[in-house]
C-alpha cells in the first residue's frame, strides 16, 4: 500500500532543501577537514614533493580567501627552529614519515601520518625530522602566513630525546 507521505527519490536531490555549500572553509573544523581531505588524496600532493638537502623545501599548494595551504618536505635532521606564525592560526598534519614537535609549555611529541595539530596565534614551537627517513607535512594557515617570528637561535637538529622544550 502506498503512503502519501513518501518522497519519491532522494530529498537531497531537491536543491532548495539543502543548506548552501561553502565554497571555501571558514571555521577551524573546516580547515582541519580541508587538511585531512588533501592528506587523504596522495595523488594530489605526492607528485609535487621535492627534497632539498640544504634547506626545507616548501610549496604553496592552494590559496583561498584568507587562507593558504603549504606542502613541506623534511630530510633527516632538518628543523624549523623555534618560531610562531604571527597573526595566523594553523592546522598541520604529517603526510609521510615522522616529525617531532617541541611546543613551549607542552613538551615534545612525535607526529606521524594522520596526526593533526591545530594552533592559535602566538603558539611557539619547533618541528624537527629526528628520524633517518624523509618526511612530508601539510600546513594550512588562516589568515595566510605573513610572518614567522623566530624565538632564539635556530637549533641544531638533534635526536628527539635531546630536544628541550
Amino acid at each position: 500500500m502506498d503512503n502519501d507521505n513518501d518522497i519519491a527519490g532522494s530529498p537531497l536531490a531537491i536543491r532548495h532543501l539543502l543548506p548552501p555549500a561553502h565554497e571555501h572553509p571558514s571555521t577551524v573544523a573546516q580547515f582541519a577537514a580541508l587538511a585531512s581531505e588533501i592528506a587523504g588524496d596522495r595523488a594530489r600532493w605526492a607528485p609535487l614533493v621535492r627534497f632539498d638537502a640544504v634547506s626545507r623545501w616548501y610549496h604553496r599548494m592552494l590559496t583561498g580567501p584568507g587562507y593558504e595551504v603549504w606542502l613541506l618536505s623534511w630530510v633527516p635532521g632538518q628543523g624549523s627552529g623555534r618560531h610562531d606564525h604571527g597573526p595566523s592560526h594553523g592546522v598541520y598534519t604529517v603526510l609521510d614519515g615522522a616529525l617531532t614537535e617541541c611546543a613551549e609549555g607542552r613538551g615534545t611529541r612525535v607526529l606521524t601520518p594522520g596526526s593533526l595539530r591545530v594552533f592559535a596565534p602566538g603558539y611557539v614551537h619547533e618541528v624537527v625530522n629526528a628520524t633517518l627517513e624523509p618526511a612530508v607535512s601539510l600546513h594550512v594557515y588562516f589568515p595566510g602566513l605573513t610572518e614567522m617570528p623566530m624565538h632564539g637561535p635556530q637549533s641544531t637538529p638533534l635526536p628527539r630525546s635531546a630536544l628541550a622544550c
